[in-house]
């Protein structure tokens, strides 16, 4: 069964959301079963690369609330956050452009390490002291070689524009076309969609009833036909004359 999940790293709902369906993964029967892929969703494509500004004065500016109001959905997110067991600075987080990040993370899926790439995008932005957004490329290059990617080859992406960058629109033609105006967006065998950072219990009953609906495979009998198995191929006998 293939899960696909569609956040952006700026999301802390996909932080918090991460962590509460890996909960439910780790504790459902078929676990190896199940592929895990992450799609690419940004919140704010139109920002300009280079253009980073405190979340404080993002959410202000964005959402029309006060300092206060801003600073107080902050700290609720911390606290749901803490439930995961997850750190989260609630004080002087920046926000930018995560383009080059998705494209980055298409990369590091064809290198089978895209998991632990999001997963420590996701900790530099909302753990660390450190800017994810402040320090070009050298940062996510140190990220990409610590999630066990080539120092060059990461470089390498990142200085060229349109390296998955097809890859990235794709992922978010696609969410769109599936209905998904907000991340995260949880895609179960193309069955079963669940948005939102919902309780591991939810995840849960969702994995379970996306594992119990699966389709079998039907067969359409057309009668005996050669073919190929683990002990050969039937070789047709082909009379002499």
């Amino acid at each position: 069964m293939r899960v696909e999940i569609w956040s952006d790293i700026a999301c802390p709902w996909c932080y918090v959301g991460k962590a509460r369906f890996e909960k439910a993964l780790d504790a459902f029967p078929h676990r190896d079963q199940v592929e895990v892929v992450h799609r690419s969703f940004e919140l704010d494509p139109g920002r300009a690369k280079g253009d980073v500004q405190p979340v404080l004065a993002m959410l202000t500016k964005k959402y029309g609330m006060s300092e206060a109001q801003a600073q107080a959905g902050e700290d609720n997110l911390g606290a749901q956050a803490a439930a995961e067991g997850l750190d989260y600075r609630t004080r002087d987080r920046d926000h930018g452009n995560t383009f080059d990040m998705h494209r980055l993370l298409h990369f590091a899926k064809e290198h089978g390490r895209q998991d632990e790439l999001i997963q420590l995008l996701y900790r530099a932005n909302f753990a660390e002291e450190r800017s994810l957004f402040g320090e070009g490329d050298d940062r996510l290059v140190e990220l990409a070689v610590e999630a066990g990617l080539d120092a060059d080859a990461a470089r390498t992406v990142l200085a060229d524009p349109a390296a998955y960058a097809d890859e990235v629109r794709a992922d978010e033609a696609e969410a769109a076309q599936l209905g998904a105006n907000g991340v995260p967006f949880f895609v179960l065998d193309r069955t079963y969609g669940v948005s939102g950072a919902q309780p591991a219990e939810v995840f849960a009953q969702a994995l379970t009833q996306a594992w119990g609906e699966r389709s079998p495979l039907k067969l359409v009998d057309q009668g005996d036909a050669e073919a190929c198995g683990p002990d050969g191929c039937a070789v047709p006998h082909v009379p002499q004359h």
